[in-house]
């Protein structure tokens, strides 16, 4: 629901016992352009947000000195949506709120703030979304990636036999070229050979890998 609601798209992701990994794209372009009632529209989905948003999205005319202050506001919504501290700060309060019911318990969840580091070249996002998609097998909870549970590689795995991309997921666009289209720029079927070839590599510091005879 987030990635259709921010202007961050999700790349990849693995969620694990006691921790959550995930590659993020934020598309600043696609917040610049969104219409004020668009914006508007998606933050209502996370928030209230106030009477004077409340009441342009009714469609009541404003006057002058709630337009002034409707107009910063869209402009704090805007820079919101396409804010990743916002972005996690949303998940992760989610993520707490139903684990403490699960539990029937309250308080903290999360030990501390998240962290993040930025991919600036596509070796860096090639190899980082690799390394999020491996997390389950590099900690033997699961034998192979298609067999990971709550990993973008099982979904994209099982989108890919119905000759499909999930649309919950930035799309794998195609090696780089002119006029590239918005996507993660690989081939599908060369990124998930990577992962393959890469899960394969035993690592002294990790304990799982793919057993070839699997």
């Amino acid at each position: 629901m987030l990635g259709s609601v921010f202007c961050i798209d999700i790349c990849a992701y693995a969620v694990m016992s006691n921790h959550t990994h995930i590659v993020l794209y934020v598309d600043d372009r696609k917040a610049e352009r969104l219409s004020d009632e668009a914006i508007v529209i998606r933050w209502h989905k996370l928030f209230k947000g106030n009477c004077i948003s409340q009441k342009f999205i009714e469609g009541e005319p404003l006057n002058e000195s709630e337009q002034l202050i409707f107009d910063e506001l869209v402009d704090e919504y805007r820079e919101r949506l396409a804010d990743i501290s916002w972005f996690m700060r949303v998940l992760n309060e989610d993520i707490a709120r139903r684990a403490n019911k699960e539990d029937n318990c309250t308080g903290r969840f999360w030990e501390g703030r998240f962290k993040s580091q930025a991919l600036l070249d596509e070796a860096a996002l090639a190899a980082c979304l690799a390394y999020v998609d491996l997390n389950p097998v590099r900690a033997k909870i699961a034998a192979t990636p298609e067999t990971s549970d709550y990993t973008s590689i099982k979904k994209r795995i099982d989108h890919a036999k119905l000759g499909k991309q999930p649309k919950s997921l930035l799309r794998f666009a195609g090696s780089p070229r002119q006029h590239m289209p918005k996507g993660l720029p690989f081939e599908l079927k060369s990124y998930i050979e990577l992962v393959e070839l890469t899960g394969l590599c035993i690592r002294a510091d990790k304990r799982g890998y793919i057993n070839e005879a699997q």
